[in-house]
């Protein structure tokens, strides 16, 4: 997932350039000035809270105590984040989306996630693996919008592991339907014609039973979650 940064709000006092005259301006090292504090104040913002902390951490690595600021470009760059700091994803509206060097290492685990969004899964990737032939089309594929529906479905915490553990899935399945057209036609490959047939029979909780008896991962967790 990409980041989207707006520094519109920043203004560099640069060549001689007197200081922007929008009210509410002030340099960047004046931040922690008490009047500067008392301006934040009046508007609403809090600057004990972690959307406000989080904002100025997104801007300082950004800029340096020279450029100007002001109330309104604070405020809509703490619309980022949530109450908890927590980067707001701009495209689905979620937070918990984005990986950083704190929760890198635990996005890695697998979790319950809903069997609607499993099914989901499944469909959809039966379908365009018969429609594009076996071929993965990152032009035409509606894979994000399965993980969006999953992400909506399950706790900001546990967003980037049930990410994790439907990528499990999802390979499982196209594994699956890989099999099958090769067995039944063994000189099938990916871009030809899928054999007529070659999926009928193939079910969502086949290939889930097969793959908790191969993934000691995916055995430990139930998969039993109904949405």
């Amino acid at each position: 997932m990409s980041r989207i940064t707006d520094y519109s709000f920043l203004f560099q006092d640069m060549f001689g350039l007197q200081k922007p005259t929008i009210p509410g301006t002030f340099q960047l090292s004046q931040l922690n000035s008490s009047s500067v504090q008392k301006q934040l104040k009046a508007v609403g913002i809090d600057t004990n809270s972690k959307q406000y902390k989080a904002a100025l951490k997104q801007m300082m690595p950004n800029a340096n105590g020279a450029m100007y600021t002001n109330i309104q470009g604070i405020k809509n760059l703490m619309k980022n984040y949530d109450k908890d700091g927590d980067y707001i994803d701009p495209t689905t509206g979620l937070a918990g989306l984005l990986v950083t060097e704190e929760n890198a290492e635990s996005r890695e685990r697998i979790i319950s996630i809903p069997e609607s969004s499993r099914d989901e899964m499944f469909e959809l990737t039966k379908k365009e693996f018969l429609r594009e032939n076996g071929v993965q089309n990152g032009d035409t594929t509606k894979r994000s919008d399965v993980y969006t529906n999953l992400h909506r479905k399950m706790k900001k915490n546990d967003r980037l592991a049930a990410g994790y553990t439907m990528q499990k899935y999802e390979r499982a399945y196209r594994q699956a339907f890989l099999d099958a057209a090769r067995k039944a036609d063994p000189e099938w490959e990916i871009g030809k014609a899928i054999p007529s047939g070659a999926l009928d029979g193939i079910t969502r909780e086949s290939i889930e039973a097969n793959l908790k008896k191969s993934d000691s991962k995916i055995a430990q967790v139930s998969v039993d979650m109904k949405i």
